[in-house]
């Protein structure tokens, strides 16, 4: 587990931009989402609507948690979270922990970041030890202080990245050289 402040505000952080170069996918919408508390009409909807002038908000105790459950076992490289500490104050997330694992009881953290009145998207890489993407079936998204000691939280939007697979295997096909070869070059 590591702590640390991701990159935040720059222009580079942006999941749409992430998403164009080709290398990743957003794949929150195979998952099924649960939240840990929400205020009527500001849950799961506003939290992947697109949109960044609508929120999640809690309503409880902190932590709170995000729950994101695949079907089956997926590799997450990224995860993008959108915050704006101009308009929600107290209720910007100043801590979060970023958990992981097959299922609620074994959850293990493994990232801590702390955010200082964030306004845009914040990246969060994820990744293992040798620095490659996890393999998991659950994430958690855990909310652990808000600015200025706020009790609820605002979180915008939250996208998850997953590494595209390689087209190294139909590379091959077009390098041969001769002829003969080249016919086998397309699939049909």
């Amino acid at each position: 587990m590591s702590q640390k402040s991701p990159k935040v505000n720059d222009d580079e952080v942006n999941p749409v931009k992430a998403e164009r170069t080709g290398t990743v996918r957003e794949v929150g919408a195979q998952a099924i989402w649960s939240l840990s508390s929400c205020k009527p009409g500001f849950g799961v909807h506003q939290l992947r609507d697109d949109r960044e002038d609508t929120y999640w908000q809690s309503d409880g105790q902190l932590p709170h948690l995000i729950n994101i459950q695949f079907q089956r076992k997926t590799t997450i490289s990224d995860i993008y979270i959108y915050t704006d500490a101009r308009l929600d104050e107290s209720y910007t997330p100043s801590r979060i922990s970023i958990r992981v694992g097959t299922h609620f009881n074994d959850l293990q953290e493994i990232e801590v970041i702390v955010l200082s009145e964030p306004i845009g998207w914040t990246h969060i890489p994820i990744k293992d030890i040798r620095g490659k993407p996890i393999r998991l079936f659950m994430i958690q998204i855990a909310v652990i202080n808000n600015h200025q000691n706020g009790r609820d939280t605002h979180m915008r939007q939250v996208k998850v990245h997953s590494p595209l697979e390689s087209q190294r295997v139909f590379d091959n096909f077009t390098k041969f050289s001769t002829v003969d070869f080249q016919k086998y070059g397309t699939v049909r």
